[in-house]
């Protein structure tokens, strides 16, 4: 009878620890599928990452990525709700007075005007803050050095930037490439979202050239962007630009972080610094087919009939920024 007793309460508590680890497992599976099917989620990496991937390098890249806008608009508003409308206030109505990143609109200048309906973006909004997302290996050190101090959000506020003249050489050229980037970036992301891709390829064949020439006055400095593999023969690298196409695909290959490469010749002082593929890219770079529909490819083939610009995939080297200032 005492046996058949601890029997029952042993048979009683292992049925208990199962039903209460399948129970356990099952909230597991649930929240799992929430997040995967949140609409949000797909709503973000479709319409977001072409501007704010997680994986792009910290130097070559449009716009600060997702993590770093929660962590900012988390700051200022503690309720989900809150943190909604303020996204939804920034995306509709994008201005400097509206902004909260300031070093972030600094850098890569005010977001463009997007149509997107309100459903859309509150759906957006409420997956980051419910859940977590992607960030880029070299985010957490960044924040922690930049981001949380300031409690102005990513990227370096330009207001407390050293004079030009006494900012290292590299660091110079790449702030006019960046620059240039997303004025580029940002004219491009608005023709997509107005046009489509196709639209956007006549934009890039009419407008980019004007675009990088005004930012060379701007910076007062000649700012190229050339490839061993152009799309516009204007763009063909030299033979020493070649080499340094060669050296950073070495680099980006390898996972390392690239670095400006500076030369002082005759008081004049060459920049360069890499550009590397992204999801946006490769709609027009990418692998026919694959990344790039026959459609985008045919254009492309009409509008620049020598091209050598496909078959890229996410994060190669596609060229260089070529950068010349005044010592």
């Amino acid at each position: 009878m005492k046996n058949s007793l601890v029997l029952l309460v042993l048979t009683t508590f292992l049925v208990s620890c199962n039903l209460s680890n399948k129970k356990n497992t099952t909230d597991l599976v649930s929240q799992n599928i929430e997040e995967t099917d949140h609409p949000g989620k797909k709503l973000m990496e479709t319409n977001c990452y072409i501007c704010h991937s997680p994986t792009a390098d910290e130097n070559n890249r449009n716009a600060p990525p997702m993590i770093a806008i929660k962590k900012r608009y988390l700051m200022n508003n503690s309720t989900k709700e809150a943190f909604k409308a303020a996204m939804l206030n920034w995306i509709k109505n994008p201005n400097q007075d509206n902004a909260i990143m300031y070093g972030a609109v600094q850098r890569y200048g005010i977001m463009p005007g997007l149509a997107y309906p309100d459903e859309t973006i509150t759906q957006i909004a409420d997956y980051i803050y419910d859940f977590e997302i992607d960030q880029p290996e070299w985010f957490e050190s960044h924040y922690k050095q930049n981001g949380q101090n300031r409690g102005k959000g990513y990227g370096m506020n330009m207001q407390q930037k050293q004079s030009q003249t006494t900012v290292p050489y590299g660091e110079r050229g790449l702030k006019y490439a960046l620059s240039t980037q997303a004025v580029l970036g940002k004219n491009l992301t608005e023709s997509i979202q107005k046009d489509g891709v196709l639209e956007a390829l006549a934009f890039c064949n009419e407008q980019a050239y004007r675009l990088t020439d005004s930012m060379s006055v701007t910076h007062d400095a000649i700012i190229k962007r050339v490839s061993d593999k152009p799309r516009n023969q204007n763009n063909k690298a030299n033979t020493e630009e070649l080499e340094y196409i060669k050296t950073y695909k070495s680099v980006v290959k390898n996972n390392e972080q690239p670095k400006p490469i500076v030369k002082n010749i005759d008081n004049k002082i060459h920049v360069y610094y890499p550009i590397t593929t992204n999801a946006m890219c490769l709609q027009c770079h990418g692998i026919p087919n694959e990344t790039m529909d026959a459609k985008t490819l045919n254009k492309v083939l009409r509008l620049y009939p020598k091209d050598k610009a496909i078959g890229y995939t996410n994060n190669e080297v596609r060229g260089i920024w070529s950068i010349t200032f005044d010592k």
